[in-house]
């Protein structure tokens, strides 16, 4: 429950951003622009009815007639004015550039903005509704969506960035009479990079990767697994795999997608199987976890993933892009909003999918077998999970090989007996890839098949009679080779994290936090020097002065013309409010970006250790 609130909290906070990126800006113009032309049409009737009624050469009709055409003709007209008795009137008061004239189509392209706006919104909850009639239409409303939203999206980008460069002049100009050339070149420079990336980011032709950590399994290597797979497949009604690939993650999927495994693109259909997870199965348990795989074969899941998951990913990529364009952020949301729409369409298709394929395997084997090969996975799954984040919790160096599958297989018998596994199990999913699965406990339900938790440690624990593995006559070399490489990774990242953690303490630590945050020197004007380490800034002015991270609450980087300046916010009070160091850093050049990410980059290294040193300091609750 508590789950779904955050979920409805987030698509709810999403929906208002929505609203803000597509409106606010085009709200803001066309309230300036009726403003201004309200104001305009008042001061201007005034004037001309105090200058009809001053003229002593109008009779009192021609003053009337006068008055009467100006009072029907309001200067905020003008511009629509079409009629030929207006003609003079509208030349006169909309010329082309003129002030008159661009109110007149600042208001008219806010106006049509707010439509658009509306009209885009209104078709991405359209769309996204027509997601959950079927997974046919689903495809095609996505794919329609997906041409809709990020065209439309480049399209608001370059509206309101236009908007935001006239509104950076007119509204100085219109209230103080005055602009500011600095402000509208910002300005000006903000909407050209964002309607570039917008567009640019549309066309380009973003990366695309679904590698799979594993190796083929030939069949002279496994003739019998192969064959068992054929007699499955045969029973589904469906084609068998084109490859199996064999890895040692803690799941089992099947995709008709293209994916890179060792350099190598596979085409047509792959299915993958766990090694470690084929050794805690018995063959009737796995038998039931293939015939699900081949479910999804034969149900089309697969081929309608390989259809849309490319889809989805570019549009991901160019819905996040949209979020570092700057003012291309006025895209971002409704992106984001159809997507998650999108989302709980997938994830309910996923689930009557798993319902489905549960079905099939239990109707092919036996219900005991599913629901005993999911038991096993999700715990064994659960159970390495938490080794490993207990390894790369530990604050000391990893050595060598970890030999994390042989803790995973030694404490696995004795974890299924706590209190602990039982309580993660009730709420427990098994992993995929791809799909959102249902709990354990309700895929039980749907193949009729209920076991009580008492039972689950047992089931865990009762080593196979006969496992696929073993059948699989690479399987060792296999996993050697994967287990290696997955733990020299672990062992980097791990050592990546102490280097964040450390403060350092010792010549150890010091080492580790050296290896990735070594001091970066940036030469200065003047023959000058600042040095950015673990420890803070140092300067080779002042006899080399130091300003430690501990001081620093906040970090300001001042373009000046006489000279840049880094501005140190300290966490005392000075005479007048926060005490400040200015640091100067005149002569970068090329490096002055290189300089700003180093300080960033150091800085928040230093704050990350010290919340973490805070909580460690901290009780347990």
């Amino acid at each position: 429950m508590a789950l779904a609130r955050t979920i409805h909290a987030d698509l709810f906070r999403v929906f208002l951003l929505t609203l803000v990126s597509l409106f606010a800006i085009p709200a803001a113009t066309l309230v300036f622009t009726e403003y201004a032309l309200r104001t305009e049409d008042a001061e201007f009737l005034q004037a001309i009815e105090k200058r009809i009624a001053s003229d002593t050469s109008l009779s009192a009709g021609n003053k009337a007639q006068a008055t009467e055409f100006y009072r029907s003709h309001p200067l905020s007209k003008a511009c629509s004015a079409t009629a030929p008795e207006d003609k003079n009137y509208h030349d006169k008061v909309c010329s082309p550039y003129s002030m008159h004239w661009q109110f007149h189509w600042a208001d008219r392209a806010a106006g049509w903005t707010l439509v658009l706006g509306a009209a885009l919104l209104a078709a991405a909850l359209v769309l996204g509704a027509l997601a959950f009639a079927n997974r046919g239409l689903r495809y095609a409303s996505f794919v329609a969506g997906w041409r809709l939203m990020t065209v439309s999206s480049a399209l608001e980008v370059a509206l309101q960035g236009a908007m935001l460069v006239w509104l950076s002049f007119w509204v100085t100009a219109y209230f103080w009479h005055s602009y500011y050339v600095k402000l509208i070149i910002i300005a000006g420079i903000a909407a050209a990079v964002a309607v570039f990336y917008a567009i640019y980011t549309l066309f380009k032709k973003l990366p695309f990767g679904n590698e799979i950590e594993g190796e083929v399994v030939a069949e002279a290597d496994a003739p019998r697994l192969w064959e068992r797979i054929r007699q499955l497949a045969a029973r589904v009604k469906t084609a068998p795999p084109d490859q199996i690939v064999a890895g040692i993650d803690t799941n089992f999927f099947v995709t008709e997608a293209p994916c890179e495994v060792g350099g190598r693109t596979l085409h047509g259909r792959t299915l993958f199987v766990s090694i470690p997870l084929l050794r805690v199965l018995d063959q009737s348990e796995a038998d039931a976890v293939l015939a699900h795989e081949l479910a999804h074969l034969g149900g089309g899941d697969t081929r309608s993933s390989a259809a849309l998951g490319p889809k989805l990913l570019q549009f991901d990529q160019y819905t996040w892009k949209m979020r570092d364009g700057g003012l291309s952020i006025v895209a971002h949301y409704l992106l984001r909003l159809y997507r998650m729409i999108f989302a709980f369409a997938l994830a309910r298709d996923s689930r009557e999918r798993e319902y489905k394929a549960d079905s099939v395997s239990a109707s092919l084997t036996a219900p005991g077998a599913i629901v005993q090969s999911l038991i096993k996975i999700a715990a064994y799954a659960s159970y390495r999970n938490d080794v490993e984040r207990k390894l790369f919790a530990q604050d000391r160096q990893h050595d060598g090989a970890l030999g994390i599958a042989g803790f995973v297989a030694a404490g696995l018998p004795p974890y299924a007996s706590s209190d602990a596994f039982v309580e993660t199990m009730k709420t427990a999913d098994v992993p995929h890839p791809y799909d959102s699965h249902p709990p354990l406990l309700e895929r039980m339900r749907n193949v009729g098949h209920h076991v009580p938790e008492s039972a689950y440690g047992a089931i865990v624990a009762t080593a196979p009679a006969a496992s696929w593995a073993d059948d699989i006559e690479t399987a060792a070399a296999i996993e050697q080779r994967l287990w290696s490489d997955y733990e020299q990774r672990f062992v980097q990242n791990h050592e990546l994290s102490l280097a964040y953690r450390y403060e350092p303490a010792t010549e150890e630590e010091r080492a580790v936090v050296l290896r990735h945050f070594p001091p970066v020197a940036f030469a200065l004007k003047n023959g000058e020097s600042i040095e950015v380490s673990h420890a803070g800034l140092r300067q080779s002015v002042d006899g080399g002065s130091t300003v430690g991270w501990d001081e620093v609450k906040d970090l300001t980087f001042q373009d000046n013309t006489f000279g840049d300046l880094l501005v140190v916010t300290h966490h005392d009070k000075g005479m007048l409010g926060a005490r400040t160091t200015k640091l100067k850093v005149g002569g970068l050049g090329k490096q002055k970006e290189n300089f700003k990410g180093a300080v960033g980059r150091y800085w928040q290294r230093h704050q990350i250790m010290r919340a973490q040193q805070q909580h460690q300091a901290s009780p347990e609750p």
